[in-house]
């Protein structure tokens, strides 16, 4: 058989040429999947897609193909109504976050409430303030210190797309400096 380059040949050759290729004609110039949407079309026609095991129940989807040897744990959990360690160490440090976020908000609203007073607050009120400042600012940071630690955690343990940022503590600390300072006395 000899080898025609059926796109440099004019006319009536060129379906000589398609015909030696060995195109049949019945995709005539249809996309593949046109071609497969016909055979579905034409199954369901014949009745074949009638008897299948199944047929107008929902599909079970419970089983992940994805998950490999985790796939009995993953279904244990799920039928536990329990989450992942993964994903509730995630949701525990978005928790932790929002609790931190109000842990500030008894002492800025105290500082407020003193400096918007017609009369200077007293200095023992000031140096109770300071004191009580202080302390909250303290624990604020060793807090967001072990929230560091625990996103660190899940940051080793858990695929790249689920990383979460770390906190930067003396951003956060400078913020609290500045939107509630001390008392001069």
């Amino acid at each position: 058989m000899d080898f025609v380059d059926w796109r440099k040949v004019p006319g009536r050759e060129k379906k000589q040429a398609e015909q030696l290729r060995g195109n049949s004609g019945r995709l005539g110039g249809r996309m593949y999947r046109d071609y497969i949407e016909e055979m579905i079309h034409e199954a369901q026609q014949r009745g074949e897609f009638d008897n299948l095991p199944g047929v107008g129940k929902p599909l079970n989807l419970d089983d992940n193909p994805y998950a490999g040897d985790k796939n009995l744990a993953y279904r244990l959990l799920k039928n536990n109504n329990e989450l992942p360690p993964e994903v509730a160490l995630v949701q525990e440090i978005e928790k932790q976050r929002e609790q931190l976020a109000k842990k500030l908000d008894p002492i800025t609203n105290r500082y407020r409430e003193l400096r918007a007073r017609r009369l200077s607050p007293s200095r023992q009120e000031k140096r109770i303030f300071n004191e009580s400042r202080a302390k909250v600012a303290a624990d604020y940071e060793e807090a967001l210190r072990k929230l560091n630690k625990r996103i660190l955690t899940l940051n080793i343990s858990v695929p790249t797309a689920m990383h979460q940022p770390l906190i930067q503590v003396e951003k956060l600390l400078n913020e609290f400096n500045t939107t509630c300072p001390p008392f001069d006395l």
